[in-house]
């Protein structure tokens, strides 16, 4: 009995003991929660593992730039503001602002905008952590995080971050792909603003030269953004590349490679007495499909990890299946994938082997940086070594057009292909994707590889470029082909070229054959739009326009000329052409959304009133052409609206 007395009082005695442990614990933890969990705006911090057998990875450093601060979207402030109680330090490691903080904390402008400019390092460091057991909700996605002083203890904005502050706290976090940092529409987005043409005094410089564009890149840009509800970037809008996207119903030429069209009229949007508005449009010389010539193409497509995004690489697919419908036997596809590294995935396939080539489409899948280099000079090398004299040799690169490994710039990746290209294997660029998006490298590219740029936002716009056009969009028809305008000084005083800021060439460069300028293809028409101020009383030959190119089958050297007066001129824009008045809106559209300094007093409202008024006049010869106008109609309305919305 005793020994059972004595087991049972051992017994009380341990589950008493058992019961203070308990409760020292609950106590401590309570402290320990009182100390480290709070909710800031939807971020909850909760206690982390011991910071001793806390593991990262070593922090990818990526450099932002030269810039002091940044500017991040916050949201309201709330009625209450709570203490935030963050660890101290001597060093500021985190700043969490998304309307709660310390009330004598709270930053004037804070509680007025809905933004607060936060001070960040020059190099922002994105650390990849293993996963832990760190719970982190974010329930705001306007919150805004950013880490200062120490490059491997700090977090950044955007995706998975990871911070360790002085005790030992750390968490992980993630704002969405729609809220990257500076407030911009979408993030990591590259565009280059190549400036305006002025007025140039015809005293000073009566000549105007420049390499033929047929690009239509811009406008597709511009729809994007539109369709996501935003206005585009100043520097996304090239005039020349929204003038050209459209067909204006010029007359073919019979003989050679070029028939010109000009036709001239009082400027509408134009400021300034006598200030007139020329419209030069080059019809180029259209093949058949049926006489095409055999295609051998290889797709040369960008499957890194930035693919994956609004899957885009799943439109790529789309895009070539559409493509390869449009092919037809004695034509070729070859594939080369690139993400870290590049690879043939097919050898160049005879279409009749369709299945083949569309199973090798269905297969890709994106992983891996963007070794853009390292995917064109395979893809070129195949293509070379495939080539035949009597074929199109194309590369079609279809990509975001980010380059993060390797050779970057488009300078440095076509000096390493420039031999391929000397040799006719002429470049395609297809854009696909907003956010991480490279306009920069993709419209250099296809500029320097002898081809032409297109943006594909949708369906629709794939089926133009492949199928609407696909022997415009395969076949050169002029190789190096350049424009210069010599105006007559005793009549014009001054004028201004709309557009082509970035293929302008040095005027002893036009009869130079080994000068690299612009190809066209097959029935693609290009038009340049220059304001001009007319002399008082001016009588007789206004300009002469003068187109030169290469034949790319017989490398013969053409050259053809024409020439306008003041007596061809319109007395008034109503009296021009339905064509005529609907590319100078076009134009216009344009310039306002570039934010132009000589559209500075353009309205968005007048560009909607006259194109309102001038489409039905439009014999468009498609139904896709005459739909694409239409769609303008609603794009100008919407921007328009957003313009309102911004302004007022």
């Amino acid at each position: 009995m005793r020994i059972i007395r004595i087991s049972v009082s051992l017994l009380i005695s341990l589950v008493f003991l058992s019961a203070v442990v308990f409760l020292i614990n609950s106590f401590m933890s309570m402290k320990i929660t009182h100390r480290h969990i709070d909710y800031i705006g939807g971020i909850e911090f909760s206690e982390p593992p011991d910071p001793k057998k806390l593991k990262l990875r070593k922090p990818i450093v990526k450099q932002m730039g030269n810039s002091s601060d940044i500017t991040v979207p916050i949201a309201p402030l709330p009625k209450k503001v709570i203490n935030t109680n963050l660890p101290a330090s001597n060093n500021p490691s985190i700043i969490a602002y998304s309307g709660l903080s310390q009330q004598n904390d709270v930053p004037a402008d804070l509680a007025k905008t809905n933004s607060y400019r936060l001070p960040i390092a020059s190099s922002i460091v994105r650390t990849q952590p293993k996963r832990q057991r760190i719970k982190v909700k974010v329930q705001n996605d306007r919150v805004a995080l950013a880490a200062l002083k120490s490059t491997s203890e700090s977090i950044t904005l955007g995706n998975v971050e990871v911070s360790k502050l002085s005790q030992g706290i750390s968490f992980t976090g993630e704002i969405p792909a729609n809220s990257p940092p500076n407030g911009a529409d979408f993030d990591d987005v590259f565009y280059k603003n190549h400036g305006t043409n002025p007025f140039i005094d015809t005293e000073d410089d009566n000549f105007s030269t420049f390499a033929m564009d047929v690009d239509t890149a811009s406008y597709s840009v511009m729809r994007r953004y539109l369709r996501d509800g935003v206005l585009p970037p100043a520097d996304a809008i090239r005039v020349e590349e929204f003038v050209n996207t459209f067909d204006y119903n010029y007359k073919p030429p019979t003989e050679d490679a070029f028939a010109v069209h000009i036709e001239g009229a009082p400027s509408k949007f134009g400021e300034g007495k006598r200030l007139q508005l020329l419209r030069i449009g080059i019809q180029g010389r259209v093949i058949p499909d049926t006489d095409r010539k055999d295609a051998i193409l290889t797709f040369v497509v960008d499957v890194s990890g930035s693919m994956k995004r609004e899957n885009r690489l799943g439109l790529v697919k789309k895009a070539l299946f559409i493509l390869l419908n449009q092919l037809r036997p004695g034509d070729e596809v070859g594939i080369v994938v690139y993400g870290s590294n590049a690879r043939v995935v097919l050898p160049h396939t005879g279409i009749e082997n369709r299945e083949y080539i569309f199973e090798a489409i269905s297969n890709l899948r994106s992983d891996g940086s963007t070794n853009a280099e390292a995917g064109l000079q395979l893809g070129y090398k195949l293509a070379l070594k495939n080539s035949k004299s009597d074929c199109i040799n194309r590369v079609i690169l279809c990509s975001d057009g980010v380059a993060n490994v390797g050779e970057t710039g488009p300078e440095a990746i076509l000096k390493e292909i420039d031999d391929y290209v000397k040799e006719g294997v002429t470049l395609t660029t297809v854009g696909f994707g907003m956010g991480n998006y490279n306009d920069v490298l993709m419209e250099q590219l296809a500029n320097k590889g002898n081809g032409s740029y297109a943006y594909v936002d949708t369906l629709k716009e794939a089926k133009r470029v492949f199928v609407e056009n696909l022997t415009g969009t395969l076949q050169v028809i002029a190789k190096d082909a350049k424009i210069q305008v010599e105006f007559n000084p005793e009549t014009v005083s001054r004028f201004r070229l709309l557009g082509y800021e970035n293929r302008s060439l040095a005027h002893e460069d036009f009869r130079k054959d080994d000068v690299d300028a612009g190809e066209v293809g097959s029935g693609h028409s290009v038009t340049a739009l220059y304001e001009i101020k007319l002399h008082e009383n001016a009588d007789g030959k206004l300009a002469t326009v003068f187109i030169r190119h290469e034949d790319p089958d017989t490398q013969k050297i053409s050259e053809v000329n024409k020439t306008i007066s003041t007596n061809q001129l319109k007395k008034s824009f109503a009296e021009a052409s339905a064509e005529y008045m609907f590319t100078a809106t076009v134009a216009e559209f344009a310039e306002i959304l570039r934010e132009s300094f000589w559209a500075k007093d353009g309205r968005i409202a007048e560009v909607l009133e006259t194109i309102e008024g001038v489409l039905p006049e439009i014999n468009s010869e498609t139904p896709q052409e005459k739909e694409r106008k239409k769609e303008l109609l609603n794009l100008v309305r919407q921007v328009h609206r957003l313009k309102v919305k911004k302004e007022g």
